[in-house]
């Protein structure tokens, strides 16, 4: 008996979403053109980021190498990038990684992706309401946080004035939430937003270039005695000078917190049902909205630390001060106008997608019923929402932007590690479709007995996958996860593996040959010949690199964001456990 309730037990953990056949609809809901995705991708991922993260990054972590860490975590957003494209054009709903790891991995993974986005989308919205309040106070010349200190600290503490400046600029975002998301008009604003934003960047990069100083990329202790900086033999947190002052750990570092820069292109996927072709536009949306992205960041963090030394970069909104530095006064204005705009439709792009998340999971029977209540008149699930803005509100106050940055780094990260399991599991698969009986399914795919061979494991008899081929790629996927994330905990202690240490030069030996073994056998499984309009190449390669860059990333994060991850996660467990295990219903989904 306990076999067997072990067994049902299991089964429930792993059961995965049916698939139908998916009957394109040319319908009024399909107006998004390319442009519209491109437009989106790009207003969602070049928001706070680029006028706040290339300050805080390179003042502690990275220094002028910063541009070497936007280059790392682009590419690994590249690769990410093109398997949400394949699920994009794949599984025909609007949606993320969420229902690609339901439909492939099951409805425990599916539940920690679905619950990892959440918090990334509620971080989002603290980092922008936070970065608009500090961005809005020093454009009006702090007179909004003197006026509350002036006139309620007398009566009440500091802190609590302060609160109250977040709690009516969280107001006033939900408001304007709720009044414009619904509307038509939001990609023509959008459009216009993004215009103006690439403009004042270019603007930003040009006048960095002009008025900055090549010596700021390659700086020396006497530069730091000049500055007034004393006891120059041990800098500690400003590093060494040079172009890379913090070494290559810090770069690595800087790295997985400049991950986040280019988060905002998974927006696309969940518009795929209103994209008039979304088997062209969104794999062309997210490749060329990470381009444009790339060149933005890279150009505007080169332009800021040859303007300012790195390490008269000050928190908060480095940017537009950086023009006070070079004695622009007027510039800071522009540039404090161009972040507003942006920070203003950044957070109404990712609003969207948390309430349709979170309505999925509630109706797949993962979350609370009550999170999915509809307002009428809107469609706005407002319990949903108004709770979601009351954490993002008390996580703006109680959380520096590098602690939410980097929480989101860690829920996107794990995410994309396991969409690309996913690609590389579903690739696979032998079809499955709702519109036949199992029989007609084995009876294409082989025969219904079949029996583990090692000759059957490196030389498959046949070229479509069968039921067997497709549960060894599944297995040998978890191995290799499980080998990967080993991997790269041993290679986070490199000074070690630098001194020779023959045992831990061992270790990293042995995992290497069972990962390119395991990557061999599923290589030698046959692939599923089903024609899509886009496809991951170099399968099964790219996919176990996404996951090796993506794990890498994610073990250089600090203790204090994997304690906050940790307790986030704890949360979700408890209400998967007591709740979602016993009330999921998942319904059927579409493939192409």
């Amino acid at each position: 008996m306990l076999c067997l309730a072990l067994r049902r037990f299991g089964q429930k953990l792993v059961r995965r979403h049916m698939l139908k056949e998916y009957a394109a609809d040319m319908g009024p809901d399909r107006r998004l053109t390319t442009l519209d995705l491109v437009a989106l991708g790009v207003s969602c991922t070049v928001g706070v980021g680029i006028y706040i993260l290339p300050g805080e990054v390179a003042r502690d972590k990275a220094g002028p190498s910063i541009v070497i860490c936007l280059l790392v975590a682009g590419l690994s957003s590249v690769l990410s990038g093109l398997c949400y494209a394949e699920f994009g054009v794949q599984v025909s709903y609007s949606g993320s990684s969420y229902l690609y790891s339901y439909v492939t991995l099951g409805e425990l993974w599916a539940f920690i992706t679905g619950w990892n986005l959440i918090i990334f989308f509620v971080a989002h919205t603290a980092t922008v309401a936070r970065a608009w309040t500090l961005a809005f106070d020093n454009l009006l010349g702090n007179q909004i946080s003197q006026t509350l200190h002036e006139s309620i600290s007398p009566n009440v503490s500091q802190v609590l004035g302060e609160i109250l400046g977040f709690i009516v600029v969280g107001l006033v975002l939900l408001l304007m939430e709720l009044l414009i998301l619904r509307s038509s008009w939001i990609f023509l604003v959008s459009k216009v937003v993004i215009l103006v934003k690439l403009l004042t960047l270019s603007f930003v990069i040009i006048a960095g270039f002009i008025k900055g100083d090549l010596h700021n990329w390659k700086l020396t202790e006497e530069d730091y005695v000049k500055a007034g900086l004393n006891d120059t033999s041990s800098l500690g947190p400003l590093g060494y000078g040079g172009f890379v002052p913090f070494g290559f750990k810090g770069i690595l570092r800087g790295a997985a917190t400049c991950f986040y820069s280019f988060i905002g292109f998974t927006i696309i996927v969940t518009r795929v049902e209103e994209a008039r072709n979304p088997q062209y536009s969104v794999p062309m949306g997210i490749v060329i909205s990470l381009f444009i992205c790339f060149l933005m960041y890279f150009g505007v963090s080169s332009a800021l630390t040859l303007m300012v030394p790195y390490y008269q970069l000050q928190p908060g909104s480095t940017l537009p001060e950086a023009f006070l530095h070079v004695g622009w006064a007027h510039a800071c204005y522009v540039v404090t106008f161009g972040f507003l705009c942006s920070l203003s439709i950044s957070i109404f792009g990712f609003m969207f997608p948390i309430r349709n998340l979170i309505y999925m999971m509630t109706q797949d029977g993962l979350l609370f019923p009550v999170l999915a209540r509809i307002q009428t008149g809107t469609d706005t699930p407002i319990v949903a929402t108004v709770m979601l803005s009351i954490i993002a509100a008390i996580m703006a106050f109680f959380f520096r932007l590098t602690d939410l940055v980097d929480l989101m780094s860690v829920g996107a990260l794990l995410a994309y590690s396991l969409l690309a399991t996913c690609v590389l599991i579903i690739r696979y698969q032998p079809q499955r479709r709702t519109g036949g009986n199992e029989a007609e399914v084995q009876e294409e795919n082989g025969p219904a007995a079949e029996k583990l061979t090692l000759q059957g494991l490196l030389f498959p008899g046949g070229s479509t996958p069968t039921p067997l081929s497709g549960q060894v790629v599944y297995v040998c996927s978890s191995l290799l996860v499980l080998l990967l994330t080993l991997l790269c905990l041993v290679l986070a202690q490199w000074p070690v593996l630098l001194s020779g240490d023959p045992v831990w030069i061992s270790v990293v030996v042995v995992l290497l040959v069972l990962i390119i073994g395991i990557t061999g056998i599923i290589w030698r499984q046959p692939q599923n010949s089903s024609p899509l309009y886009f496809k991951v190449p170099a399968l099964p390669l790219l996919p176990v690199l996404t996951i090796f860059v993506n794990v890498c990333l994610m073990m250089q994060m600090t203790a204090d964001t994997w304690a906050l991850f940790g307790v986030w996660m704890l949360i979700g467990f408890a209400i998967y456990f007591s709740y979602g295990i016993q009330h999921s219903l998942p319904p059927a989904f579409g493939i192409q």
